[in-house]
């Protein structure tokens, strides 16, 4: 909670927010996603899966790092 008269960072709250959903986001892609791989195709998918899945990932960690460089980018005065 904060202070009375402190004003709320939603931005701040926003940013916290934003970066728990890519963890969340990674986390089922390639834990979850590589473990029913593996579980319906076997060991060996799921590691060729592990390596798709992870380089996806980093694409999405890539472009989420690039929105958030533009967004500080803009907001500078």
């Amino acid at each position: 909670m904060s202070k009375q008269g402190e004003p709320t960072d939603t931005r701040k709250i926003r940013r916290r927010g934003e970066q728990i959903e890519l963890w969340l986001v990674l986390f089922l892609l390639v834990v979850v996603g590589d473990g029913l791989i593996g579980l319906i195709w076997g060991v060996q998918a799921a590691v060729i899966g592990g390596v798709c899945l992870v380089s996806g990932g980093a694409f999405i960690t890539l472009l989420w790092a690039l929105l958030v460089g533009l967004e500080k980018f803009v907001d500078r005065e």
